[in-house]
């Protein structure tokens, strides 16, 4: 086999390997930590999906899954953590880190919502439920759109980011994986980096749940160059307050 090891864990949980690869991957699982260990949060996550309405793949998904693993994976095994500013950057087109990260947003969303509507009036709810499901409509197109671009960097304590974006779309997508809690009375709040300028792009608390560290960004591109992360009170900031937790660029999309 020709593939990195490494870069078939989305495809196993998928069940996308062939026998052979099957038979490989699972002897290179057994003593491997980091793919087993994400083997475990990407088959958690699909376990999620269970409950949402199936949509049967394409003929061609299958060749398409193989002729990029060889290539792509999601996270890279065992990367120390750093805040370089280096950006691992990947196009896309319907590949499998694209269908990963579309899982784990729509697996997050899926869990979120209910407990909310048991506090509030009918009228309430039905108002917040359709509010919700635009914005993850948005959301899941800029993840599924044709000219999404994907860029991935490092932050601290071996947290990722990842941003998607879709020029055809004008919206951003970011992404984290393993970001703490912010303390207490605080939020992360994301920028668009305007040459400079920052532009106030939407909260996000990991303490609100899986869903809320998949965040569509507040309002078009428009032009921006890249984005950033800042600690600031709850509610956010009209500039930021504090330096920058993570300045990165956004891929080329189109």
């Amino acid at each position: 086999m020709t593939a990195d090891l490494h870069t078939l864990a989305g495809a196993y949980v998928l069940h996308a390997l062939s026998d052979a690869e099957l038979a490989e991957f699972e002897r290179h699982l057994a003593d491997c930590a980091s793919c087993a260990t994400e083997v475990r949060e990407l088959a958690a996550t699909t376990q999620r999906l269970g409950a949402a309405v199936a949509a049967t793949p394409p003929p061609e998904m299958r060749v398409r899954v193989l002729r990029q693993i060889a290539t792509v994976r999601q996270e890279p095994p065992e990367v120390p953590p750093e805040r370089t500013g280096r950006v691992r950057t990947t196009r896309l087109g319907g590949v499998i880190p694209r269908l990963v990260l579309a899982a784990c947003v729509a697996g997050a969303l899926l869990g979120g919502g209910l407990a909310a509507w048991q506090y509030q009036e009918a009228r309430d709810a039905r108002d917040q439920a359709q509010l919700a499901e635009r914005s993850n409509d948005e959301l899941m197109g800029v993840l599924t759109s044709p000219d999404v671009a994907v860029a991935s960097t490092d932050l601290e304590d071996g947290a990722t980011g990842t941003v998607l974006l879709s020029a055809d779309r004008d919206r951003a997508v970011f992404v984290a994986s393993g970001m703490a809690e912010p303390p207490a009375g605080m939020v992360y709040q994301l920028w668009f980096d305007d040459g400079g300028t920052m532009r106030p792009g939407g909260l996000m608390d990991p303490a609100d749940g899986p869903a809320a560290n998949a965040v569509l960004m507040d309002g078009p591109v428009n032009g921006a160059g890249g984005m950033g992360i800042t600690l600031e009170p709850a509610g956010g900031s009209p500039q930021p307050t504090s330096d920058p937790l993570l300045v990165m660029a956004f891929p080329e999309s189109g």
